[in-house]
């Protein structure tokens, strides 16, 4: 990859049975019966990117965070940015106005608790702000919040807003206050933006096509900002009976994903995504 373009790395720590694809199966009701696996998973990112002197951002789910707090305070002191997922990993589109600020803010406090830091952060789960949940930039603003990370500019059957800027992008809210958005990356190819960040499009995708796509961002004169949860380095997790799809979504290449990760981060140059957001124009809703 080699370019002096910046990029964002960042996880998103949960466990293997918090994901959406889960949630048919598992309720959040029934999250205690099952056995965390997060804290050997995020000690492995923390190994990987000390590895490659690298801080990145890791967006924490509040209920983790409750749990394991000497997770929270493990990635701290390695000098990682600690940022928030929400509490209970329930997609914006299925709460109120107020059932998302009371996530949000419970979740804030709780990391703010654990780490003596201002939280500034935020990211959806599963990208959940789409063209109808524009709200929730409002609230972020209004509960402290300098940056989300949750808009993926893609066509999705659970998110994604395709019209929306491929690029990082400080947006003038309709409150009047400001936040900073930071797409996943995406790779604009016959009219279309192709999602090709991390996840499961890590997983799939061979790891020249994600080069290629970080590469072909930076060209156009912005940093790429990729994503990977900590389950998908723990190959040996549980499996649960899913329809073919989602199965397909959730369990493809999980063993290829640990060194998939390491020659990504030793081919080019990465950072926290608090670090490398710029300030460019104001663009409107």
């Amino acid at each position: 990859m080699n370019n002096h373009t910046t990029n964002a790395i960042t996880f998103d720590i949960e466990d293997y049975f918090q994901v959406e694809t889960l949630r048919p199966l598992i309720e959040f009701d029934d999250w205690p019966r099952f056995e965390l696996r997060v804290a050997q998973s995020v000690c492995k990112l923390l190994e990987i990117v000390h590895a490659h002197s690298i801080r990145a951002t890791f967006f924490v789910l509040g209920w983790i965070a409750e749990r394991t707090p000497d997770v929270v305070r493990e990635i701290r002191r390695h000098g990682h940015e600690i940022a928030c997922h929400g509490y209970a990993h329930r997609m914006i589109y299925e709460q109120t106005p107020e059932e998302f600020r009371q996530d949000i803010r419970r979740a804030k406090a709780i990391l703010e608790d654990i780490t003596g830091d201002k939280i500034v952060g935020y990211r959806a789960p599963t990208f959940s702000i789409t063209e109808r949940t524009l709200w929730a930039l409002d609230i972020l603003a209004e509960e402290g919040f300098d940056y989300d990370s949750s808009i993926f500019p893609v066509r999705h059957d659970r998110y994604g807003f395709p019209d929306w800027s491929r690029y990082i992008e400080v947006v003038k809210l309709r409150n009047g206050a400001t936040i900073t958005e930071a797409p996943p990356l995406t790779l604009r190819c016959f009219g279309l933006n192709l999602p090709v960040a991390g996840g499961g499009y890590f997983r799939l995708a061979p790891l020249w096509f994600s080069a290629f796509a970080i590469r072909r961002m930076n060209s156009e004169g912005h940093p790429a900002v990729i994503y990977l949860h900590p389950w998908e380095l723990d190959p040996a997790q549980p499996r649960f009976p899913l329809p073919p799809l989602p199965r397909f979504r959730h369990y493809v290449n999980l063993a290829t994903t640990e060194v998939k990760l390491r020659r990504l981060l030793a081919s080019g140059s990465f950072a926290g995504l608090r670090d490398i957001i710029a300030q460019p124009p104001h663009v409107s809703l």
